[in-house]
């Protein structure tokens, strides 16, 4: 037995919600008879039917991955025309939703399924699912940044930590950080960032939970391994560094005049001054004592007559 509105959902017709109201404006049956919110049917038995028509036996599941392009919409339709992700889906025999979304300008890896149960798992915060980023900055970036991201900003709907903060390389005057989150709110890296008064230039997923984004090219989709849908359902994760850790990067002074960074300029000190000649003495004294140790043993020794 399953719930109805799950099965409409599995059928690929209607989200949960869209199937209740379906059924709540009578257009759904089951065997003849209107339905009912709650209710359950079996498949195999019961003949339902949505407006008439009757709904087929659950489709096949669908586990797809796309890299998402910038500039383009997760939603099904736009009112302005712009493009969306489900144009570049390709013919499918059921309908798909995406799992989460990314923003119009964020690019990377976007899942699609017509799996509900996973999509739930997924996307619930309790489900503590990396997500990992690929974050382009204006500017070189401090050390007390990528603390301050770890240990957390205060946003409009509440605290946000990153698990990991890692810089990667830098792009001439700009730098590429890595951040992987737990969770997938609305613009969160972005909002971070702006908390802590840095500009995103370009912001790229590269992974979600232990599925990785890889060569694949923009704009394309591809099916997910059986090993790959296997890790999402049982919430298996490519093993990373410990959470909560920052990996800092060795700069030289040299290198941070160079990008503008303001460099305190070494000072000796009087401590410092009386230890280095303290260490000088105590070397003289002894390569003094050692000369001396020499001479009176050569002159120990029995000379030789000729």
């Amino acid at each position: 037995m399953i719930r109805l509105n799950k099965f409409i959902a599995d059928a690929g017709l209607a989200s949960r919600r869209h199937a209740e109201e379906l059924i709540n404006e009578g257009r759904v049956t089951v065997n003849g008879v209107a339905a009912t919110i709650g209710q359950s049917v079996d498949p195999d038995k019961d003949r339902i039917m949505i407006d008439g028509t009757g709904i087929r036996k659950m489709p096949k599941k669908i586990y797809l991955i796309m890299n998402k392009p910038k500039e383009v919409l997760c939603t099904a339709a736009d009112a302005k025309g712009r493009r969306t992700v489900y144009e570049l889906l390709p013919e499918l025999p059921s309908r798909v939703h995406s799992v989460g979304r990314l923003d119009f300008m964020s690019e990377g890896l976007l899942l699609f399924t017509n799996d509900g149960d996973l999509t739930r798992k997924l996307t619930h915060p309790s489900g503590g699912f990396e997500r990992e980023y690929e974050v382009k900055l204006q500017g070189p970036v401090r050390d007390w940044v990528l603390g301050k991201l770890v240990s957390g900003v205060s946003l409009d709907d509440g605290m946000a930590r990153a698990l990991r903060v890692t810089r990667l390389r830098m792009a001439q005057t700009n730098e590429w950080l890595s951040v992987t989150l737990a969770e997938g709110r609305y613009r969160e890296v972005r909002r971070m960032f702006e908390a802590v008064c840095y500009n995103v230039l370009k912001l790229r997923r590269v992974r979600f939970g232990a599925v990785q984004l890889g060569d694949l090219p923009i704009g394309a989709v591809r099916e997910l391994t059986e090993e790959e849908v296997m890790a999402l359902q049982t919430g298996r994760a490519t093993p990373l560094p410990r959470p909560g850790t920052v990996e800092k990067r060795r700069v030289s002074e040299q290198k941070k005049r160079g990008m503008g960074w303001a460099v305190a300029r070494e000072k000796t000190t009087r401590g410092s001054v009386r230890k280095s000649s303290r260490k000088t003495t105590v070397t003289q004294a002894s390569e003094a004592r050692r000369s001396a140790s020499e001479r009176a043993s050569r002159a120990s020794k029995p000379r030789q007559k000729v």
